[in-house]
């Protein structure tokens, strides 16, 4: 909930929060994990991202502390990336993201 009149305060929290999420692909990474780990390449082909892109945005949410990435010792090695308890936290933003973006699809196009 917004604090009452500390404007300061409630731009800083609301910018950390987009410089943690920002660009087109962070948020669908999250969507992607939140019902089961995946590993680099399923992940990359179900969002439809380039491997160098995906990379980028992966080390960002385990920055973040959004995203877990473990290596299995295996030959070749395996890495597969799960959500974390922080970033399932997330669940009713995107849930909410989620319903907004079908309303405003009616909306725009009348889909």
């Amino acid at each position: 909930m917004l604090s009452g009149n500390n404007c300061p305060e409630n731009i800083l929290a609301i910018k950390d929060a987009l410089e943690a999420l920002e660009g087109r692909w962070k948020i669908l990474i999250m969507v992607s994990l939140i019902h089961k780990d995946m590993r680099f390449k399923e992940l990359g082909r179900q969002i439809g991202i380039s491997d160098k892109m995906l990379s980028k945005e992966l080390k960002s949410l385990e920055t973040n502390r959004l995203v877990h990435r473990k290596v299995k010792n295996n030959f070749p090695p395996e890495v597969e990336y799960s959500i974390t308890p922080h970033g399932k936290s997330l669940d009713d933003l995107i849930n909410e993201l989620y319903k907004w973006g079908l309303k405003h699809r009616t909306e725009i196009i009348g889909a």
